[in-house]
């Protein structure tokens, strides 16, 4: 059988580097859209640059009362649109003198602007859809709704891979909380740990210089050479 590399992770709201280096080293990427969504995460928010420190850029969910906590991350709506011009008025105002902001503008200011996708899943997925294209990373992305899930939180992740084709896992480091390395060994699936440490610096306005802010920092200020600063791993390895 030949070798197949698969990442399953929940879909974020324009992601980290560190998020595109993960899909950038798999032959699949599974987004994981059929698990609890999880308030005050990564997948409604992120962080940018400001001259005044880090600033949150967050889209208002949908509630639903007290079964909004029960609700699926693919079944999860938004409150509203006015958040589409909030966000890109923050991002112009504090992007806008980066050496490559207009040459990209064109393609973020229409998903922000010219949208009225209503499911955070499928914003998320436009966003890293075109990011993807910027940074020359072509791996497939589906979804986890589309396979057949069972088990517990490990099973669930082996189930997934078995029906991928997958020989090797790699997962973020958060998983080793709760994944049972033992029922890969048996699965016969290679279990690799996701190492987000390494990466270089850029250069960012604002100092001082922070790797954890949306990629969307890294693009607008490196524009086609960002895809240099995502390869973190200075000895080959994961």
């Amino acid at each position: 059988m030949q070798d197949k590399k698969i990442a399953i992770l929940q879909s974020n709201y324009i992601p980290w580097k560190g998020y595109f280096d993960l899909i950038n080293k798999v032959d699949e990427f599974i987004f994981y859209d059929d698990v609890q969504y999880t308030k005050n995460d990564w997948r409604n928010r992120n962080l940018i640059k400001t001259k005044d420190g880090l600033l949150w850029l967050s889209i208002p969910i949908e509630t639903k009362g007290h079964i909004s906590e029960q609700r699926k991350i693919k079944d999860v709506k938004t409150a509203n649109n006015y958040w589409r011009k909030k966000h890109w008025t923050s991002i112009k105002n504090n992007y806008a003198k980066t050496p490559y902001f207009k040459e990209y503008k064109d393609i973020f200011e229409p998903l922000y602007l010219e949208d009225d996708e209503k499911y955070l899943s499928q914003i998320n997925y436009k966003f890293i859809l075109e990011i993807n294209k910027i940074l020359s990373i072509d791996t497939p992305i589906s979804y986890s709704s589309n396979y057949i899930l069972e088990g517990g939180k490990t099973e669930r992740l082996i189930n997934l891979c078995k029906q991928a084709g997958a020989t090797e896992y790699i997962s973020g480091p958060a998983a080793k909380n709760y994944i049972n390395k033992e029922l890969f060994n048996k699965a016969n699936i290679k279990l690799t740990w996701m190492n987000y440490s390494g990466y270089k610096e850029y250069p960012q306005l604002y100092p001082p210089f922070i790797h954890n802010v949306s990629v969307l920092d890294l693009i607008f200020n490196c524009g086609k050479n960002s895809f240099n600063f995502i390869k973190g791993r200075n000895n080959g390895t994961y």
